[in-house]
């Protein structure tokens, strides 16, 4: 049986379910390394020590990271107008980590596999078998190709999935895996919305355009706790409430 229901969406009593988080790090590894400011704004949830990583083996791309989401502003103009191909909001976030060399990025790549065994070619004049080291190489093209993560600087992934439909982030964590099984990064981080933007959209009666199907925290932590990220270590970020400007909960 599928996880999905028929139409792809998760049962909504599962995608609540994992808000828990069951296989993410303890809270205290990312209070320890982000702000108690940040944390009102936003909700993490790390999975394979991926904080611990981020912050510790890549201090750089960490740090801008941080004031990337210090400086994210979303208003709820942002929130209502329709946006084409690309709404205002991933535009803002591109306008915060294009400019410190975050691109968009696309692996490609050969396995070449080599075979090793030992021949009989003879034998001694003792009757002792004699063997000859031998070998063979194949090489299959394109093993790696087409997996694209929106933002790569160095050895650290981001992407941001906003209102996309929800097994987008199938997608996203394979190639992070693939990225992470080449060595191509040693960590990623995945941004989306928290379950408590619901409030906001009901406010602004635009509930029905951001969907229980769609890319949200609920929908992202189920896959993590499936391990459906192998062996990468994600951090995932839901954004909150308060990171609307102008929005108040009345």
């Amino acid at each position: 049986m599928d996880d999905t229901e028929e139409n792809g969406s998760l049962p909504e009593e599962e995608a609540d379910a994992t808000l828990t988080a069951r296989l993410a790090d303890p809270d205290a590894l990312v209070e320890a390394r982000v702000s108690e400011e940040l944390r009102k704004k936003f909700e993490f949830f790390s999975y394979k020590n991926a904080a611990v990583i981020l912050a510790e083996t890549h201090p750089q791309e960490w740090s801008e990271l941080l004031d990337a989401l210090t400086n994210l502003s979303i208003t709820t103009e942002m929130l209502t107008t329709a946006g084409g191909n690309e709404s205002a909001i991933p535009k803002h976030v591109s306008s915060l980590l294009r400019p410190s060399n975050w691109h968009e990025t696309v692996i490609r790549g050969d396995l070449v596999v080599k075979l090793l065994w030992k021949e009989q070619v003879g034998v001694t004049k003792g009757g002792k078998v004699k063997f000859a080291k031998r070998e063979s190489e194949q090489t299959r093209k394109g093993y790696l190709d087409g997996h694209k993560i929106d933002y790569v600087k160095n050895r650290v992934a981001f992407d941001l999935e906003w209102n996309s439909k929800d097994q987008t982030f199938d997608r996203d964590l394979y190639a992070f895996n693939a990225f992470y099984q080449a060595g191509a990064i040693d960590a990623a981080v995945l941004l989306t919305r928290s379950r408590d933007l619901n409030d906001v959209f009901r406010d602004l009666g635009i509930a029905a355009k951001y969907g229980a199907s769609t890319t949200w925290m609920g929908k992202l932590i189920y896959r993590l706790d499936a391990g459906r990220n192998g062996g990468c270590p994600v951090l995932a970020i839901g954004i909150k409430p308060d990171s609307i400007t102008d929005w108040k909960k009345v």
